[in-house]
């Protein structure tokens, strides 16, 4: 995966003392990755995106059209808002170990507080703290990654192709409204 910089420093912090809000980090061999600053930021988005999700109400879900490479049918169903929720969760399971994703589940998952999680989790308040950043970072080199299809634009995510590359496809065709001259009602003046 490479990483550039028009990517990275829309989501630098300006005020970042590693990258100095470029979101790149470069040594002295010319290699460049993603500041933690960066990482934290796509993993708050994707969290945010997370929240969103898990609020809406299960009867505003909708279903949308995807195209699929089968023998028969060449697109398939899909509900893009429980497939993201149950992606994120499976995903972080498989990334973090035993203990970040105790942490992950009581804090971020469930919403506890970092009291409730320090005294659940027995740890301390700093250890808590530096364990949430770590997951913050992992997951969002993680989610940023992904292949073949990565958690982190959201908008490739959520946007399905409607059609063979190249081309497009309209599932459902769009009439042109009719044009129909409006006539507002007169109010009679007396």
């Amino acid at each position: 995966m490479r990483w550039d910089r028009s990517e990275t420093i829309a989501l630098a912090k300006v005020r970042c003392t590693l990258c100095h809000g470029y979101g790149l980090r470069t040594s002295r061999k010319g290699k460049r990755w993603p500041c933690n600053c960066v990482l934290r930021a796509i993993f708050r988005v994707c969290y945010a995106r997370f929240q969103r999700c898990a609020t809406y109400d299960r009867y505003l879900s909708r279903v949308t059209p995807e195209m699929c490479q089968g023998k028969d049918y060449k697109r398939s169903w899909a509900r893009k808002n429980e497939d993201y929720l149950a992606d994120f969760c499976l995903v972080s399971q498989q990334a973090l170990n035993e203990q970040e994703y105790r942490v992950f589940r009581f804090h971020l998952l469930l919403g506890a507080d970092w009291k409730l999680c320090c005294r659940k989790l027995q740890i301390d308040r700093g250890t808590f703290f530096h364990a949430v950043y770590r997951i913050e970072q992992k997951l969002g080199r993680v989610f940023r990654e992904l292949e073949p299809h990565g958690l982190f634009p959201l908008d490739e995510y959520f946007t399905s192709t409607t059609g063979p590359p190249g081309g497009t496809l309209a599932i459902f065709p769009v009439r042109a409204p009719e044009h129909r001259i409006l006539r507002p009602p007169l109010q009679k003046s007396a």
